[in-house]
């Protein structure tokens, strides 16, 4: 079935249809931070009293759950005309994990399309005012559904300031255009300044920078204890700021 025929395009957009904003993170290659980042934002979100939700949009290998410390076998999507997204640590939080119970999801092609399709016309975001959409890394299936069924987002581009990282975010940045709203360079040590101004430059976009953080490893898994850390205030300072100034809710 083509997606124009399919009716659960329709379907998207009635679940999406009282949702206030939509910021979407997205990363040219994994371990640059990403999905950490939008955990963290849409933790500082929920405190600073926006109504979040969380959708892990990474149908392979969904991690979203891990600093979260999400226990899918006790926390649970409620079924009430569709599917309900279980509250964690204040966050309206959908993930494929709750249907692959952390086992290996090895889909490609429109099978990944089919199930990004079903996960967005069956989540109902009861009361959500901000929606945070973490991307899997690369640019794949998963960014080509995003631009087709979900026409207005902001788009947050993570990178971190490997010379390889830097050189395939500018390509996704391409790929998303006018949706790059700004550019986060993670993992920050000393000397990482011409980095910074380089991809302000070449995207056009505010970049801001987040130190690396020994302690964010220890903290994965507890909420209270990864809002304390170096990073976690710096993404609050500047990013989560930046994103309030934007949505004047």
């Amino acid at each position: 079935m083509s997606s124009i025929e399919d009716p659960r395009v329709s379907a998207i957009q009635v679940r999406l249809r009282d949702v206030k904003e939509i910021v979407v993170f997205a990363g040219s290659k994994g371990g640059v931070g990403k999905t950490l980042i939008s955990v963290l934002t849409s933790l500082s979100l929920s405190r600073r009293g926006f109504k979040v939700g969380f959708f892990d949009m990474d149908i392979t290998n969904p991690t979203a759950h891990l600093p979260l410390g999400v226990d899918t076998k006790s926390v649970r999507p409620a079924e009430e005309k569709g599917v309900v997204p279980p509250e964690v640590s204040g966050v309206v939080f959908m993930s494929p994990i709750f249907f692959t119970f952390d086992k290996p999801a090895p889909l490609r092609g429109e099978y990944v399309s089919s199930a990004i399709r079903e996960l967005l016309s069956i989540t109902r975001w009861v009361g959500v005012d901000i929606l945070v959409v973490d991307m899997p890394p690369g640019i794949s299936d998963e960014i080509l559904e995003l631009l087709t069924y979900i026409k207005k987002f902001r788009a947050m581009l993570v990178t971190t300031p490997s010379q390889m990282a830097v050189k395939s975010s500018v390509k996704l940045a391409e790929v998303l255009g006018n949706k790059l709203e700004a550019a986060v360079l993670n993992m920050v040590t000393e000397g990482s300044s011409e980095v910074e101004i380089l991809l302000n430059s070449t995207l056009r976009v505010p970049v801001y920078t987040v130190p690396y953080d020994s302690e964010i490893e220890s903290a994965l898994g507890s909420p209270r204890r990864l809002l304390t850390t170096r990073a976690a205030l710096e993404v609050d300072r500047q990013l989560v700021s930046h994103i309030v100034r934007l949505l004047r809710i």
